[in-house]
């Protein structure tokens, strides 16, 4: 088939159900009306990135240095909880029976091992009854609470099906960006 003839064929297929939607848009809903929905949806676009949700992006090839058990631990620098590496988890995934929070605060740390500064997500793990062991409280750049976002002094079980805390894990989203 001719490219031309092609052209022609797609044009034919896509042009009832693009009228016939245009039509049924058009008898229901003004211009304007069309356009302030437009507008609201490219707004709420713009706004979505800037929503604590869950961005669980496994690093790879990072170089691990130092002991996931202990508080002095390169990713735990804006910690605030219970480690899951002590409480039958590890510090990437929750203990059997609890399971990550979709919200989670934020955190640049320095992995010694490359000098590199990481985005850290420290997600609680909700539905299981608190560990208790291996409590850390490391504030390093740790902001006021009008900053909940960056904020380790909130409870963040929000989405998850039991709101009860059980520990945190600290995933490590990307290599920051240092200006």
């Amino acid at each position: 088939m001719k490219p031309d003839r092609l052209l022609e064929e797609l044009a034919k297929r896509l042009d009832r159900p693009i009228t016939d939607g245009t039509r049924f848009l058009a008898q229901r809903m003004s211009r304007r009306g069309w356009l302030a929905r437009f507008g609201t949806l490219l707004v709420g676009m713009g706004a979505l990135p800037l929503l604590p949700m869950a961005r669980q992006v496994h690093a790879t090839g990072i170089p691990e240095m130092g002991d996931p058990q202990s508080c002095d631990y390169w990713r735990y620098c804006a910690f605030g909880g219970y480690l899951c590496s002590c409480c039958g988890g590890t510090h990437t995934q929750c203990p059997p029976g609890a399971e990550p929070s979709p919200v989670a605060w934020v955190g640049t740390c320095v992995n010694a091992a490359d000098g590199k500064h990481y985005l850290i997500s420290y997600n609680d793990c909700c539905g299981k009854s608190l560990c208790g062991r291996c409590g850390c409280h490391r504030t390093e750049g740790d902001k006021p609470i009008y900053f909940p976002a960056k904020s380790n002094n909130i409870l963040w079980c929000f989405g998850t099906q039991s709101h009860a805390y059980t520990c945190t894990v600290a995933l490590v989203l990307a290599e920051a960006e240092t200006g």
